[in-house]
């Protein structure tokens, strides 16, 4: 039953966790529906858990971190633990309606991830699928007929969150046999095209909207290795092919392939190789140490 407040018309629905919730290391803390006014506006805001918001109706401004976004019916947001968030009505006919769910426990924020939310991009737009909707719907009404906690609750309460959040991440993510997940495929292919124009990590961050650090976690455990060793992989074996296939000079292939000097790619690639690279093509040892050597000396000059 919605209650009439401020700013809103809405129903409030509070959990409190049991033991068997936490095992399980992700569970509800709260939900609700609201149906906003002409003045509705909520923050500036902080929370403690991850809070999704779906918008089954209308029309949302979120502000974040500086930035902002428009949201519709049929797109999501979520709140990230420690940060700061706004969010307003825009004028539209049906008027804002939303519905909620706070999650908590260490399970929640790698799930999001996979589903495409992250503290630096916390929405998705065209996401509510008739599946999720439905699963928001059941979570919230399990949560609403709640009298009191026991096992039995906190069994049905798992299943229907880890069915929301399947929901969330089938459309991020593809199947189990087309490894790595979604997001980083596309870093791998933005990486391979990009490469030789010597992009950075924190660029291949930007590219897929999450913070470096986090990147460079899920890429590592996917991949396995860093994004920084893999754009050098992809350099070093592009500069092996371009040594043995043509007849480009060493400059030639450096400056090629993204490398600020003839000096900084010969020490990427002695340190990749353990050779230098004219002593690749073969034959030519002796004639092409001399060359390279010359080829160095005139770079420091300049």
């Amino acid at each position: 039953m919605l209650q009439e407040y401020e700013y809103e018309y809405a129903e409030f629905i509070y959990y409190t966790p049991g033991a068997m919730d936490k095992e399980a290391r992700m569970w509800p803390v709260r939900a609700g529906r609201s149906m906003a006014k002409p003045n509705y506006k909520v923050g500036p805001k902080r929370i403690e858990c991850y809070s999704l918001h779906f918008v089954a109706e209308g029309r949302v401004r979120l502000a974040y971190e500086g930035k902002r976004v428009d949201l519709q019916k049929g797109d999501l947001f979520c709140l990230f633990p420690g940060r700061t968030y706004y969010y307003s009505l825009l004028e539209s006919e049906p008027p804002l309606q939303l519905s909620w769910l706070a999650l908590d426990g260490e399970r929640v924020k790698p799930l999001l991830a996979m589903a495409g939310l992250t503290a630096e991009r916390p929405y998705l737009q065209r996401r509510i699928t008739s599946r999720v909707e439905e699963a928001v719907r059941r979570v919230v009404q399990a949560l609403a007929d709640v009298e009191r906690w026991k096992p039995s609750v906190s069994l049905e309460l798992q299943g229907l969150v880890c069915e929301l959040m399947a929901g969330l991440v089938s459309d991020a993510v593809p199947s189990p046999q087309a490894e790595p997940v979604g997001w980083i495929r596309a870093c791998l292919d933005f990486m391979e095209l990009h490469a030789t124009e010597g992009i950075t990590v924190q660029q291949v961050a930007a590219f897929a909207g999450v913070h470096r650090s986090y990147l460079t976690h899920v890429f590592t455990e996917q991949v396995g290795m860093s994004p920084m060793k893999y754009l050098q992989q992809i350099r070093m074996e592009k500069a092996m092919r371009l040594l043995r296939e043509t007849d480009a000079t060493v400059t030639e292939i450096a400056l090629s392939l993204g490398y600020p000097s003839l000096y900084s790619f010969t020490r990427a690639f002695k340190t990749y190789f353990k050779a230098a690279p004219l002593t690749v093509r073969t034959g030519r040892h002796d004639r092409c140490d001399e060359r390279l050597g010359g080829e160095i000396a005139n770079e420091r000059d300049h």
